[in-house]
């Protein structure tokens, strides 16, 4: 597992309240157990510059913001998170785990919000170093438990109403659809129970030796 791990880009992503920040400490934990130096950061944010573009894309006070402004905003966040942290990780051949990437900005700006998830992927494929992690861990939750989760005030995304994110965990699921790279894993179960799911899939990806 140490060998297989070291160097690799996993990224935790779906809907608002799919439980993607427990799931990514319970993986650190497992993976620390297994000898696996491993990293966590969060997307958009981590350095300076991307926290200072997280508060501007998250504020209610911005509802004015365009779906074209967002993915520019997202996608300068990533490229500065790129630069700063992840690459330098990979590099030192540690394991890298991220909360959210560019599969975000498919699914949210993509296809929920119409601005098209190819228009999304030329953008990223003139902006990032890589497009795509080893293994995206897709959390999958329905719109009920997703809002029983959602316990705080909430955000100028996650207020966007109960169509454009029904829409949101659409395109998580085309996203996925036939990619060996995505990993789909039920996010309703009990925090343990995913955490298995999420397990399972780590492992198959380093018994199958895949690198993107």
């Amino acid at each position: 597992m140490q060998t297989g791990l070291a160097g690799r880009f996993v990224v935790f992503d779906g809907p608002d309240g799919c439980g993607k920040s427990t799931q990514s400490r319970m993986l650190v934990d497992w993976l620390h157990g297994q000898g696996v130096e491993t990293v966590g950061f969060r997307d958009p944010g981590t350095t300076a510059i991307g926290e200072k573009i997280r508060e501007i894309l998250l504020s209610p006070a911005h509802e004015a913001m365009t779906t074209p402004t967002e993915v520019l905003l997202y996608m300068a966040a990533r490229v500065q998170l790129w630069f700063e942290r992840i690459g330098p990780a990979l590099q030192e051949g540690k394991c890298v785990l991220m909360d959210r990437w560019l599969s975000s900005t498919c699914a949210y700006q993509g296809y929920a919000g119409g601005f098209g998830m190819d228009k999304v992927l030329a953008v990223a494929g003139v902006s990032l170093e890589r497009i795509w992690p080893d293994l995206t861990i897709i959390l999958d939750v329905d719109l009920k438990t997703a809002a029983r989760r959602l316990n705080r005030e909430l955000d100028r995304m996650e207020r966007k109403g109960d169509g454009y994110h029904g829409r949101v965990r659409e395109g998580f699921l085309k996203l996925a659809e036939g990619r060996p790279d995505f990993s789909i894993v039920d996010a309703t179960a009990s925090p343990e129970a995913v955490h298995k799911g999420v397990v399972a899939a780590v492992q198959k990806m380093v018994e199958a030796g895949r690198h993107f």
